[in-house]
């Protein structure tokens, strides 16, 4: 008999104990729950942890009992409502976070390892109330969540990697059609087009993907970090002014810090091309849907201030649309709209090249003059 909980046991538990709405960010882990709340029309997807927190308070401030889900590698967004607002105001909230980077860092991606040894004992630090899901413990655990419920208190359910099921047939990506945008199909035309320009990915495929099609020591690639590649590049763009420097973002990430937007447009900066890719879900973690299905990308960036917007969402206009973002004068916002690939996956940069490497590399690239280069470092065996 299994010790893994399915996903229909666990959202039965959860709503027996009284829980009525859902919010979070997606983790792979929860995305049988997550499919079965939100199928139930119970479901908010929030843009962050933190504003997810801070949503479900609201909810409970208004005599409604809510959960977040979420993964530990976002237990930074938290942090600051959970100290300034759920704890001092007594708001009890259930959070269910997943532990990646743990028991043993080295068995996840380098990106977790910090977070993953650090998570119990800040929970720890805080006071907060805790317990892991382990086997055949749930029941036992949300008593414990009860009881720091009725004392005002907020209370996280840990729970390791593999513990809950997936649902079926959940978020199934369609077949895209022959001119539709892919992210092989973007990525690889925005790889091909680059020159000495200075480049930041984001975390998750697109990442993966612009390593796979072509690796270079001008690119950044950033792994965790989710929704700060914007800020990273306009950090890029304003120390080095003499060279074009490309973000490379994707819409769950860009919204997650969606103030950064603003502050690259208030910047003034002209040798910055922030290319959004667009496919409307979060694909690395089940293609959950993202709240961009609805969003104008024009009057979006029009709004934040960049200075020359540009979309498209074919493959007869990409290369173009490309040329024109990393010429024109920025800050630039180019949104490609695309269908999701989640069948294509390719490894994450650091399993040949380590985290360090690709941050020295890079320092060495970005610090060569416009138009000249700098040697690429052996990668590791």
């Amino acid at each position: 008999m299994s010790d893994r909980i399915t996903a229909e046991e666990f959202v039965a538990a959860l709503r027996a104990h009284g829980v009525q709405r859902v919010t979070g960010v997606p983790c792979g882990h929860l995305a049988g729950p997550w499919a079965l709340f939100d199928g139930a029309g119970d479901l908010t997807p929030a843009a962050s942890e933190g504003a997810a927190l801070a949503l479900a308070a609201g909810w409970e401030l208004a005599g409604r009992t809510s959960v977040v889900l979420c993964q530990n590698s976002g237990f930074g967004n938290l942090v600051n409502p959970l100290t300034s607002l759920l704890l001092p105001y007594r708001v009890p909230v259930l959070v269910v976070m997943t532990m990646r980077g743990w028991p043993d860092p080295a068995e996840d991606e380098p990106q977790h390892a910090a977070m993953g040894t650090s998570t119990v004992a800040l929970l720890e630090t805080l006071d907060v109330p805790h317990a892991v899901l382990w086997p055949g413990k749930l029941e036992e655990a949300l008593g414990q969540a009860a009881d720091a419920r009725a004392a005002g208190r907020p209370f996280f359910l840990l729970v390791p990697r593999g513990a809950i099921g997936k649902a079926a047939g959940a978020y199934p990506a369609g077949a895209p059609a022959d001119d539709r945008l892919t992210r092989p199909r973007a990525v690889a035309a925005l790889m091909a087009e680059l020159t000495d320009e200075l480049m930041v990915t984001t975390t998750g495929y697109l990442s993966r993907q612009a390593h796979h099609e072509r690796d270079r020591p001008d690119t950044f690639y950033m792994q965790g970090s989710m929704g700060h590649a914007s800020a990273v590049g306009l950090g890029l763009a304003t120390a080095r002014p003499e060279r074009r420097t490309v973000v490379l973002d994707g819409d769950g990430a860009f919204l997650m810090h969606l103030g950064s937007g603003s502050t690259i447009g208030s910047s003034g900066a002209r040798n910055l091309t922030h290319v959004v890719v667009d496919n409307g879900c979060y694909e690395s973690t089940g293609c959950q849907p993202t709240t961009s299905g609805g969003l104008d990308w024009a009057s979006l960036g029009t709004g934040l201030g960049y200075r020359t917007v540009l979309t498209c969402d074919s493959t007869g206009d990409l290369t173009g649309s490309l040329r024109a973002a990393l010429t024109a004068e920025g800050p630039v916002l180019l949104a490609l709209t695309v269908v999701p690939t989640p069948g294509e996956v390719h490894p994450r940069a650091t399993a040949s090249l380590g985290p360090e490497l690709i941050a020295g590399r890079f320092r060495e690239a970005a610090a060569a003059a416009a138009g000249g280069g700098a040697p690429e470092p052996e990668r590791l065996p």
